[in-house]
C-alpha cells in the first residue's frame, strides 16, 4: 500500500502515524509493519508528535548540516537535504499487536521533509508473524 504526503516547507515534519496504521491489513493480528519513504531527501522517524519538539528536530538538523558548501550543490543545490535524510534514514519498522501499531504512548511516525515543499510517496508493508 502507498500514500502521498504533501509538505509545505523546505525542512519540516509531518505526522503520518494514522496513515501508516490504516495501511495495516485487517487480517494481520500480529507481525511487523515497515514504512519506507521513496525519496533520497526525506526520512521517517519514530518520535513524539509535540510541536516544540518537532521544531527542535528541524532546528537541530539545520544546525548540524549547513545549507551550503557541499560538492553535490554544484549539481542541484540540495546536498544539505540529502545529508540530513542520510542521518535519519528512509524507513521505520513498528510491531503490530492485536491488529494495531504497537507504538508507545508518546511515539508517532513522522515524515521529515528535507527538500520541500514536495509531494512524497510512502510505501507500507506488513508481515504477519508466523502462525497468524
Amino acid at each position: 500500500m502507498t500514500f502521498t504526503v504533501d509538505t509545505d516547507a523546505r525542512l519540516t515534519t509531518v505526522d503520518v502515524t494514522d496513515r501508516v496504521a490504516n495501511a495495516v491489513p485487517e487480517a494481520v493480528d500480529r507481525g511487523v509493519c515497515t514504512a519506507f519513504v521513496e525519496h533520497t531527501t526525506a526520512a521517517l522517524v519514530v518520535q513524539e508528535n509535540e510541536p516544540r519538539l518537532r521544531g527542535d528536530v528541524e532546528t537541530f538538523l539545520s544546525d548540524l548540516v549547513p545549507n551550503e558548501g557541499h560538492a553535490h550543490d554544484e549539481l542541484d543545490g540540495n546536498a544539505d537535504s540529502h545529508l540530513r535524510a542520510t542521518l535519519l534514514g528512509p524507513s521505520v519498522t513498528v510491531p503490530v499487536e492485536d491488529g494495531s501499531l504497537a507504538v508507545g504512548t508518546w511515539q508517532s511516525i513522522l515524515l521529515v521533509e528535507c527538500d520541500g515543499p514536495r509531494t512524497r510517496r510512502v510505501s507500507v508493508t506488513t508481515t504477519a508473524a508466523s502462525g497468524d
